[in-house]
């Protein structure tokens, strides 16, 4: 016979939390998919390209992947998908000569802008009936488990 779990009722709340979390993060992939799709692009490549718009300067693919929370090997799959596509290019890399820094092109830069465009609307629809406070403090607190986790 299986061992019965015991909860606290803050531990029984975070696991359903957790189990809501992994159907949205299958629907929002589905969704983003949907989303970028016209412009030639992936869930998985959007979120690429996000991180290297976003990032304050160029970063190599291991630091990309750090700030996602995702494997380098994952992100360099996709990096090297984007790159041959013409998304993305590599400059060379002060600190460290073969982890190059990957950078938007052209092509890259006006993909990204065009799915930001698409994403507004989108997410105003989405977030339609739900308080401002509420998404606030909803990621408030998905921003705590992400540090307890990465503290762990």
């Amino acid at each position: 016979m299986a061992a019965a779990h015991t909860y606290t009722p803050q531990g029984e709340a975070l696991t359903a939390l957790i189990l809501e979390i992994f159907k949205a993060n299958g629907r929002l992939l589905a969704a983003g998919d949907q989303l970028a799709g016209p412009v030639g692009l992936t869930s998985a490549r959007w979120q690429v390209l996000g991180a290297i718009a976003l990032a304050a300067a160029p970063q190599p693919v291991a630091n990309l992947a750090r700030n996602m929370g995702l494997t380098r090997q994952a992100v360099q799959r996709t990096v090297n998908e984007l790159s041959a596509e013409g998304f993305v290019g590599f400059d060379a890399n002060p600190h460290h000569q073969r982890a190059k820094l990957v950078v938007l092109t052209k092509k890259g830069r006006a993909a990204y802008e065009a799915v930001s465009r698409l994403q507004g609307p989108w997410a105003n629809a989405l977030a339609s009936g739900l308080t401002a406070k509420d998404l606030i403090a909803a990621a408030r607190v998905l921003a705590t488990l992400t540090n307890k986790l990465d503290a762990a």
